[in-house]
């Protein structure tokens, strides 16, 4: 279970609701579902945007083909809707966020596994 202010997650387990029987998992599965919850909340927070504004794209992407029956992609969807809300609201560009995301994805790379990410290590060539 986690809170938030006055709002309390829990993630069902799919196995035991289907036997009819509650039961809680953790919310997140890695610490980057956390992350974009929280960008979430804490912009919604800051006026940037309406909660139904958010929750109305998050609504699309969990309709849309492909998506997983279990769950498991779940916070891909939240990401993904936020990225779409903070580009329609003039938060970010495409080339910005494509910018960011190539710069994450080299620094992913040059981070030795069990490290913690960083971005200045891209820019350093890994070093």
């Amino acid at each position: 279970m986690l809170t938030f202010g006055m709002i309390t997650l829990t993630r069902p387990d799919p196995a035991v609701l289907r036997n009819g029987l509650p039961a809680e998992r953790p919310v997140f599965a890695a610490p980057w579902e956390a992350q974009a919850f929280a960008m979430a909340v804490e912009l919604n927070q800051r006026g940037l945007f309406q909660w139904q504004e958010f929750a109305d794209l998050l609504s699309e992407e969990l309709l849309a083909a492909g998506t997983a029956q279990d769950g498991e992609d779940y916070y891909r969807h939240w990401l993904r809707a936020l990225e779409r809300l903070t580009a329609a609201k003039g938060f970010i560009t495409e080339p910005e966020r494509a910018q960011r995301q190539a710069a994450w994805d080299a620094a992913a790379k040059a981070t030795p596994h069990g490290e913690p990410i960083a971005l200045e290590k891209a820019a350093r060539g890994g070093r």
